[in-house]
């Protein structure tokens, strides 16, 4: 790797992050041809296919190793600058995240805060769901995520936060209407859902708690934001699981009512980072952990 022009993984990294060559030549103040050149002769040198010259741009798999590399590079770049006290550092590094729409708004907002506040960085938070968010890393997109996947990528470290806990619920309505005097696991499967998108199986997943099947049936309504989702099954669009914290507060206030209180789902959360001496790398981990014990099931 050491062998590598830089300038021409540089490059490569930009064209990542902007998602085109047209859009990188702005960042880098050069021509698109030139984006496309420096990128053709780094692959010559590897002897290898980095990009896919689709719109978006994507990586191959070989592509992931040198962004992987690239992000790293720059961010070791950026920490040492700051140490140093270099007047042309400029503004803090860019910090990729990779978290779900739950942690963000129910608990991990506030130790994003805090991190900030300690040591200057620029977060960039990428939503994805949590059994996905190991993939932006191994892709070299983020530089830490929030998952629910235990198993470490190759070159990251691995923590265990704790565990998020959700409650099955329904408007009063809504349930009344389709789970009243009726036991729960043959009626569930026929009755309409809400999910948060397609890679979304909270649901799922407690369905199979109380042995209920996944009909194919189902009435199923995608709703891709945490405070409108809640608004759906309040609204009686279908049952849901809302986060812990949210489902105290609409069960108290009667908005909502429990399918099986007796019966929580349980996600477990670890936090994942490339294996990296930086600073605010360092910080950031320690104030997820430090809000994960806090708030987390541990």
């Amino acid at each position: 790797m050491s062998e590598l022009p830089l300038d021409q993984v540089r490059t490569l990294l930009s064209a990542i992050d902007e998602g085109t060559f047209d859009a990188a030549a702005r960042v880098l103040h050069v021509t698109p041809s030139a984006v496309s050149q420096r990128i053709k002769s780094l692959e010559q040198r590897i002897g290898r296919v980095l990009l896919l010259r689709t719109r978006p741009i994507q990586l191959t798999e070989s592509g992931e190793v040198v962004v992987r590399f690239a992000r790293q590079l720059a961010q070791l770049e950026q920490d040492a600058g700051v140490e140093l006290g270099l007047p042309e550092t400029g503004q803090p590094a860019r910090l990729p995240i990779a978290v779900s729409a739950d942690a963000t708004d129910v608990w991990l907002m506030p130790a994003m805060a805090r991190a900030v506040r300690r040591t200057p960085m620029n977060l960039e938070l990428i939503r994805e769901d949590e059994g996905h968010t190991i993939e932006l890393l191994h892709q070299g997109v983020v530089m830490a995520a929030v998952s629910s996947v235990a198993q470490p990528v190759q070159g990251c470290l691995v923590r265990n936060l704790g565990r998020m806990r959700y409650f099955a619920m329904a408007s009063p309505e809504f349930h009344a209407t389709w789970f009243a005097g009726r036991p729960l696991a043959p009626v569930l499967p026929t009755a309409p859902v809400i999910e948060f998108d397609r890679k979304d199986v909270v649901q799922d997943n407690f369905a199979r708690v109380v042995g209920a099947a996944r009909s194919a049936t189902t009435v199923r309504h995608y709703v891709p934001s945490t405070a409108a989702f809640r608004q759906a099954v309040i609204n009686g669009l279908g049952w849901g699981t809302i986060p812990e914290e949210h489902a105290e507060e609409d069960r108290a206030a009667g908005r909502l009512v429990d399918l099986a209180r007796d019966r929580p789902l349980d996600v477990p959360l670890y936090w994942h980072q490339w294996k990296l001496d930086s600073p605010a790398l360092a910080a950031l981990a320690e104030s997820v952990e430090a809000a994960a014990r806090d708030v987390l099931y541990q």
